[in-house]
């Protein structure tokens, strides 16, 4: 489904880039003696534009008014580039189309479909910083630029090959064709740039988990003290001082659910005061080839007030995730729902739900539990 979205992404956009292009030259008549001055920057914006918003929808499927709030200052890059390059492209080829230098046909528009295919590749590539995650690593980042640049241009090259093909195999154009040869000819780009993209822009094997249910918000009261004697009140508050010194050191536990910042990191940011603890909503990276523990002890990976000391871990492996419940405790799990029943490994897969309950004593605590959804592909890497 995926590369069927990319292949009519690339085409329609082509196709309303050529025909902006010919607004402008027939109706305004816009540099109609230089076509290319007008066609190519059309055709440029278009595509750039057309797969931007593609990867963003298909990243963001169930939230179309976030991905159009994310995709402002990538279009931007998109209107930019694909106007700088377009102009290029045509400028070059209406050089190459002077008598007094007369390069073949084919090889100007070979070398003007390479520069609209790149500008639709750096525009893709530099635009994706903005809405996903991934490219907060410099080296992903990198890695997806060059990716990006390398398969449009070559895909824009192999178009302007299978264009001069078909005109060579159909010797001079049939007249009636004369008229749609150029939006066959950059159907057959923007349906190889959606092709390319479709495989060098699939979602990343990436472990995360999204804190659900048991997570929100919750105001804490203060604790009200009773009345003490006047005469010993300063040493008490001298002593709650030192108290109070205390609790901020990272040996103790706190009282709110909490990652170890060393290891795992959250998506998304979050306004809360404290920069470790877990809120509903938000998404934590899972690092690969590691072992996250979850419980209540301090030095948990992940704690949780309330859950047993140790509940499980969950072994990041290559492509493989696997929950490993506590001996003691796996009655205390839920996998979508269903409660574990013995300290049996469990591989998990995209879109698993995680319960941990709570307990009291030696019992659950059925009231209370903290909830949490597996994701190991980003496809919603803004949420």
């Amino acid at each position: 489904m995926r590369i069927y979205l990319y292949i009519l992404a690339g085409i329609t956009s082509a196709l309303i880039g050529w025909n902006i292009g010919q607004f402008f030259l027939t109706d305004l008549g816009l540099f109609k003696q230089f076509p290319e001055i007008t066609l190519f920057p059309c055709i440029a914006v278009s595509l750039a534009f057309g797969m931007v918003m593609n990867e963003i929808f298909i990243s963001n499927p169930t939230r179309p008014k976030r991905s159009f709030q994310t995709a402002q200052k990538p279009l931007l890059i998109a209107l930019g580039l694909g106007i700088l390059s377009g102009l290029i492209a045509g400028i070059m080829s209406q050089i190459l189309f002077l008598p007094i230098i007369r390069v073949p046909t084919p090889i100007v528009r070979t070398l003007g479909w390479l520069l609209i295919g790149s500008s639709v590749g750096i525009a893709e590539g530099l635009s994706w910083r903005w809405y996903s995650m991934e490219a907060g690593s410099k080296k992903r980042f990198q890695q997806r630029l060059k990716t990006s640049i390398i398969a449009a241009s070559g895909a824009s090259f192999a178009a302007a090959i299978i264009f001069e093909i078909i005109r060579l195999m159909l010797g001079t154009m049939p007249a009636e064709f004369k008229g749609i040869e150029d939006p066959i000819g950059f159907s057959i780009l923007g349906l190889l740039l959606g092709g390319v993209f479709s495989l060098t822009n699939s979602p990343s094997y990436l472990a995360a988990l999204r804190a659900g249910s048991g997570f929100e918000y919750r105001e804490i009261k203060p604790e009200i003290k009773p009345d003490i004697n006047p005469e010993i009140k300063d040493h008490v508050q001298d002593s709650e001082l030192s108290t109070d010194s205390l609790t901020d050191s990272p040996t103790l536990n706190q009282s709110y659910p909490y990652i170890n910042k060393s290891v795992l990191s959250f998506v998304t940011l979050h306004d809360s005061l404290n920069e470790d603890e877990i809120e509903e909503g938000l998404s934590i990276s899972l690092p690969g080839n590691q072992t996250i523990t979850i419980g209540s002890r301090v030095d948990n990976t992940i704690s949780i007030p309330g859950l047993p000391p140790h509940v499980a871990d969950i072994q990041l492996q290559n492509r493989t995730t696997l929950l490993i419940p506590d001996k003691q405790f796996f009655h205390t799990i839920e996998i979508n729902s269903v409660r574990i029943k013995s300290r049996k490994i469990i591989p998990l897969k995209h879109n698993y739900v995680l319960t941990f309950y709570t307990i009291k004593g030696d019992d659950i605590n059925e009231e209370k539990y903290y909830r949490f959804v597996y994701y190991n592909r980003f496809l919603d890497p803004q949420a």
